[in-house]
């Protein structure tokens, strides 16, 4: 029914490969580049729409009409530079006419509604019996703390870590050999939904940095170091903390200047860093620093990533001292939502960090920006997973508002446009899912050849994030904007989501659509 829609997004592909020169141009032409990689991410998600569970077709349906409306829109203004034709047949525009019609999508706002904002998505056995599992936990251990550690800015509770520890969600993705489960991308994307429903910070966050180190060993540290951290890691004995951001480099990671400086024994590492989230709670970072002896270097060759330990540390600053005079000194920077985790500015001066810790031994010196960036692959795909656990706690709390404020003699849930809206909410909710679910599986079978579509799922399940949570918020009225209601808490979180771990612009266009048009 939509395959003009795929076609259309096919050209304007091969158009872009032709403009850039498949790729070498991109920084010539980030505009068109930036909304081609968009659109064929959006497409990648009307894709996975098809595979949804039977019973939640209609919802889907819609979902895919609205993406295929989008494409075209967001396509129009370059479709000039592009020699594009945007505009689609008629069969294809009554096709998302009929899909999309008011009378559709406030039956699915109806449905949401008797369902107390909770479409199932049927999964086999196991994975219905691992969300039933976290979500049961979540609601007993993080729900009933959550809008108080928003509120007062509090470090996420030890009781969490411990009981999430006993439960094996900081080991989803560890080798048993190494005291994990190993039940794969999908179990672990649930159970990051499930925890982030209840508090992305106090909780959804939590098994984010483990993942990321963990990864980042199994692909490329010593057999002596997957022995030593990946047991701890997995059983939330050691907590991590990821440091790449400095003050003055974001996304572009190959110019970090934190430096490394070989002395006896191991490093002395100076320099600054920023946004290191939990880096005060965390026993260990794991930093991108620069090896390079060229000073004037500053390609991603000259990196290298170090496991680099310290003393656990409440509050919103701290500071730690070696015997060898070594110092690190931390602060957090206050943020108007993401609370629990506290991210820090880090000023390191001489702090030493053994050459048993260098990721990969001395075959690991110069190639931290690998590792680093496997690690990220996870992360990404995690962050998708923390999105949908966002969206779908909006979708739970508003139809619940819906059904239970009442204006003009009755429950606002009653008209239809609050139950428009509604359908829409859950039909984000959908899309957000089948593109990330799909993006799990695909890690399941090979990581490396699922990058793309795990940068994808993240890229667009927080784009849905923002959207939702919003549209709630105005659901709400007035009491959207008070603190009061859970819906603002999800609102100020999910603004940080297209943010990290790639932030959207450069995502979009130097990861997604460097790959897309390399091909």
């Amino acid at each position: 029914m939509f395959a003009p829609v795929f076609t259309l997004v096919q050209r304007a592909l091969d158009a872009t490969k032709l403009l850039t020169r498949h790729g070498e141009a991109i920084d010539d032409h980030q505009v068109v580049v930036e909304r081609v990689a968009y659109v064929a991410t959006l497409a990648r998600a009307m894709a996975d729409l098809a595979h949804v569970p039977p019973a939640l077709a209609d919802a889907a349906h819609i979902a895919a009409a609205e993406i295929a409306a989008d494409i075209a829109h967001r396509l129009g203004p370059v479709a000039t530079a592009l020699g594009l034709d945007v505009r689609y047949d008629d069969a294809t525009l009554a096709a998302i006419a009929a899909a999309t019609a008011p009378a559709v999508v406030e039956a699915l706002g109806v449905a949401t509604i008797e369902a107390g904002g909770r479409l199932a998505w049927p999964l086999d056995e196991t994975l219905d019996e691992v969300r039933a599992s976290v979500r049961a936990f979540a609601e007993r251990e993080i729900v009933p703390h959550a809008e108080r550690i928003h509120h007062h800015d509090e470090l996420v509770p030890e009781r969490f870590i411990t009981e999430m520890g006993k439960q094996g969600y900081f080991g989803l993705a560890i080798d048993e050999q190494y005291g994990g489960h190993q039940l794969g991308n999908v179990a672990m994307i649930l159970t990051t939904e499930e925890l982030s429903r209840a508090s992305l910070a106090a909780a959804g966050s939590l098994i984010t940095r483990p993942e990321i180190l963990a990864k980042a060993l199994v692909a490329g540290g010593t057999d002596a170091q997957k022995q030593t951290w990946l047991p701890r890691l997995a059983s939330g004995e050691t907590m991590a903390a990821i440091s790449v951001t400095e003050p003055d480099v974001g996304s572009d990671v190959a110019s970090l200047a934190c430096r490394a400086t070989a002395v006896d024994g191991g490093y002395q590492i100076d320099g600054a860093k920023a946004w290191c989230t939990f880096a005060g709670r965390a026993d260990v970072i794991a930093l991108l620093a620069r090896t390079s002896d060229q000073g004037a270097d500053r390609s991603a060759k000259g990196l290298t990533l170090f496991i680099v330990e310290k003393p656990r540390f409440d509050g919103h600053a701290f500071h730690a001292t070696q015997p060898g005079g070594g110092t690190l000194d931390g602060k957090a920077d206050r943020t108007p939502g993401y609370r629990g985790m506290h991210s820090f500015g880090l000023a390191f001066d001489r702090w030493f960090v053994p050459a048993s810790h260098v990721v990969g031994g001395p075959a690991g010196i110069g190639k931290g920006f690998a590792l680093q960036m496997a690690g990220f692959v996870a992360g990404r795909l995690q962050t998708g997973g923390r999105a949908c656990g966002v969206i779908a706690a909006a979708v739970e709390v508003t139809a619940r508002y819906v059904s239970e404020r009442t204006q003009f003699g009755r429950p606002i849930g009653a008209f239809g446009l609050t139950r428009y809206h509604l359908g829409r909410m859950t039909a984000r909710l959908i899309a957000a899912r089948a593109i990330t679910y799909a993006a799990a599986r695909e890690m399941d079978v090979d990581e490396r050849a699922a990058s793309t579509v795990a940068a994808m799922a993240k890229l667009f399940a927080c784009d849905v994030a923002v959207e939702v949570t919003q549209l709630g918020q105005l659901l709400h009225g007035g009491w959207g904007y008070a603190e009061e209601y859970q819906i603002s808490r999800y609102v100020a979180n999910a603004q940080v989501l297209p943010i990290f771990e790639g932030v959207k612009p450069i995502l979009t266009l130097k990861v997604i659509g460097r790959a897309l048009l390399a091909r």
